[in-house]
């Protein structure tokens, strides 16, 4: 098998398990930063790290202004608007269940809109699969929707999340081309810093304790997620049709849930169980070819 065939198959597992660590790390952080601090801190330290491999790597950057604002917007939508949305969500009161409940209204929009804005034609297998895995991550969350109330300005920002890593997913589709991806990667962490930062003087204080679990978790959202995850999802963006990456995002609950299980001891009842079985067979069905 040649190492394209590998990553190709690689990618969509490997992208499902880092991404899922997203909310490993969004628990670690919480008592230790405030949220548009960490992620404005985490976006800068992507932008040097990836700038410096893309400066070692000699790789050409874009050479006219369409690239470039291409670029800025996707950054803005994939990371700013949508980590932004979610993590001062759940930083104000919404329930870390209705948050991923609402995540995983993503692939359900974006079926709906990768017709009219990408020409995209969503089977009625397709639609099927993504049905099974709603219903599915649906059910892993299900246990946490009854932790706190549901503030509605906290309801609305993360909705309006969803919304933008959805339109960010489709601009990327539209727009990304051919630009190599690392350089893609550091002008829309640009994007998504240029909109962060001025939120953070208006509504944070700039707090984040040395701890040693922040500053792990931090290690890990900059060269796990912001690198590794990102990378694999601008990778899978470009290889395939975006209904079928949105798809992936149901099996995220699951292994998120396992994670937590194992490292902090949350309880697996059986509905959540019948509930992984079903996201991934909701996936599977979304995905054949």
């Amino acid at each position: 098998m040649s190492s394209a065939n590998l990553l190709i198959r690689l990618a969509p597992p490997l992208f499902v398990v880092i991404w899922a660590t997203g909310f490993i790390v969004a628990r670690v952080v919480a008592p230790h930063a405030e949220p548009l601090t960490f992620l404005l801190v985490r976006y800068l330290l992507a932008i040097l790290v990836l700038g410096l491999i893309v400066a070692a790597a000699r790789a050409s950057l874009p050479r006219t202004f369409r690239d470039w604002r291409n670029s800025l917007i996707a950054g803005t939508l994939l990371h700013g608007f949508y980590l932004g949305g979610v993590f001062w969500a759940v930083k104000n009161g919404l329930p870390a269940g209705i948050s991923a409940l609402v995540a995983g209204l993503q692939p359900l929009v974006t079926g709906i809109l990768a017709g009219p804005l990408l020409g995209e034609t969503v089977s009625l297998r397709r639609w099927t699969g993504i049905g099974i895995g709603f219903v599915g991550a649906s059910l892993v969350v299900l246990p946490k929707l009854g932790d706190g109330g549901v503030p509605p300005l906290a309801l609305l920002v993360c909705l309006g999340g969803m919304l933008s890593i959805t339109l960010g997913t489709i601009w990327q589709k539209r727009t990304g081309g051919t630009m190599d991806l690392r350089v893609n990667a550091v002008i829309q962490y640009m994007g998504a810093a240029a909109v962060t930062a001025p939120l953070v003087l208006l509504t944070e204080e700039g707090r984040m304790d040395p701890t040693l679990p922040l500053l792990g978790a931090l290690a890990w959202a900059v060269f796990g997620l912001s690198i590794g995850a990102i990378g694999l999802l601008l990778y899978l963006i470009r290889q395939g049709a975006v209904v079928g990456v949105a798809t992936l995002l149901y099996l995220v609950p699951p292994v998120a849930a396992l994670m937590a299980f194992v490292l902090f001891g949350e309880t697996l009842n059986l509905i959540q169980m019948v509930g992984m079985a079903l996201a991934a067979l909701g996936v599977a069905v979304a995905s054949r070819s």
